[in-house]
């Protein structure tokens, strides 16, 4: 499989002011698998260190941190010559070590020609001191459609919407959007994916994701505090549940009857920085910075992956075999949603907002900035565009620019971009133009 991440990594690798990295993510992204991938194909040799699978690697850290001494203890422990330039040497599940975790500090100041890449579970990684400003840092999740596309061999669709020739992929429309389809469905957990493309057999499919569902369950008790589990599991459950309303934002009453954000919050707050769920807060006047009028009590809560969230709503197979795409419109467009939440986490550098009014039934989907403009993105979820919050959110605040995304094809009328959902991830790009 080829993760678009695996550029920024040999870009790291070729920096001048190159320092140990930390590729963040949620748990079954693919950390493993990329850097693995990266030191096989970008240097000579790899030194794998797993402190989950074999803690007694962390003894030789317990000493002194001096790097010196570190890499001679690896190079007898691996019975190998660790050369520089040549070596990948991999930190793997780094929250179970705190040593090593120090140690990336003293390789940075005394001995940057070694290249260290370390991975960890958000789950525990971001626990205990850390070593700030001594570290680059990349951020993976699953994969996005066109990294779907990519493992599928459809490289030609992708590079039909790279050209953004918009009389071609008219042409080529009803095959974009059946992919498009079969993502919301598999989704981009990379074992998901293996599995589907090798199969093509969405009961499995739906068993692996089942798994990894389970897995996340079984970690909440062994990450947090004992008296949050329980919330925790609450609020996960939930998601759903918020996702299929008409109005998204997310209500503590409806996870517990009575429940209050000063009840969940630090539940919430963990559930959130583990990377399993993305949280959309809604300001109230969309002006730089948009977090200025954020309000605190008022947000959306989307999954990490759709795929997951299929299994989660255990939406029926039978819904993707349809010719009509009603699997977009499920939910109040709820999958819909979710995917261009995911794939904006994944292409946009800057923080996701909503817009609304408690008192309004206007509402924008997402608002984000680019550059010195906000823009309002609204996301319908078929070829029924009548996007009346977007006309009211237009009316009021006259934006320069503009986006709907559906199932409609290109458009562009001066203002508003009018997107196809299978295109979402070429955004930034589209606007540069």
């Amino acid at each position: 499989m080829k993760r678009t991440a695996f550029e920024s990594l040999k870009n790291w690798k070729k920096s001048q002011n190159r320092k140990p990295m930390i590729l963040w993510g949620a748990r079954q992204v693919g950390k493993t698998w990329l850097l693995k991938e990266f030191g096989r194909a970008e240097y000579k040799q790899t030194v794998y260190l797993n402190f989950d699978d074999n803690p007694q690697l962390c003894a030789y850290f317990r000493q002194n941190l001096d790097t010196a001494r570190v890499i001679g203890a690896l190079e007898t422990h691996f019975n190998l010559k660790i050369t520089p330039a040549d070596t990948l040497i991999i930190f793997d599940e780094l929250q179970e070590c705190q040593r090593a975790k120090d140690s990336l500090k003293y390789f940075n100041e005394n001995a940057p020609q070694y290249h260290i890449a370390a991975a960890g579970s958000l789950l525990g990684v971001s626990g205990g001191k850390f070593p700030v400003g001594q570290v680059d840092s990349l951020t993976l999740y699953p994969m996005s459609f066109y990294e779907f596309l990519k493992a599928a061999e459809r490289e030609q669709l992708l590079e039909a919407i790279n050209k953004q020739d918009i009389h071609l992929l008219e042409s080529l429309s009803g095959l974009l959007t059946d992919m498009l389809k079969t993502y919301l469905y598999v989704g981009g957990m990379p074992a998901v994916v293996d599995i589907f493309l090798k199969t093509k057999d969405l009961a499995k499919v739906r068993a692996i994701q089942n798994e990894i569902l389970a897995d996340y369950k079984n970690d909440f008790s062994k990450h947090i505090n004992p008296n949050d589990i329980a919330k925790v599991r609450m609020l996960w459950d939930s998601i759903p549940v918020h996702l299929a309303r008409e109005k998204k934002k997310f209500i503590y009453k409806e996870v517990k009857t009575g429940g209050r954000a000063a009840e969940f919050e630090n539940a919430m707050d963990w559930l959130i920085n583990t990377g399993l769920v993305y949280k959309v807060p809604r300001t109230l006047t969309p002006k730089l910075p948009l977090s200025r009028d954020q309000e605190r009590e008022a947000f959306k809560i989307f999954m990490l992956d759709v795929g997951l969230l299929c299994a989660k709503t255990n939406i029926d197979l039978s819904s993707f075999y349809i010719a009509e795409p009603k699997i977009f419109e499920d939910f109040h467009g709820a999958l819909s949603e979710q995917y261009v939440c995911q794939e904006l986490k994944t292409t946009v550098s800057t923080p996701l907002f909503y817009w609304g009014r408690d008192k309004s039934s206007a509402e924008i989907d997402f608002i984000m900035q680019y550059k010195s403009e906000i823009i309002p993105i609204e996301v319908k979820a078929n070829k029924n565009t009548q996007a009346k919050s977007l006309k009211v959110y237009i009316k009021e605040y006259n934006p320069k620019t503009a986006i709907r995304t559906s199932l409609k094809n290109f458009g562009f009328d001066g203002v508003l971009y009018s997107i196809p959902l299978y295109m979402i991830e070429s955004l930034e790009d589209i606007l540069k133009d």
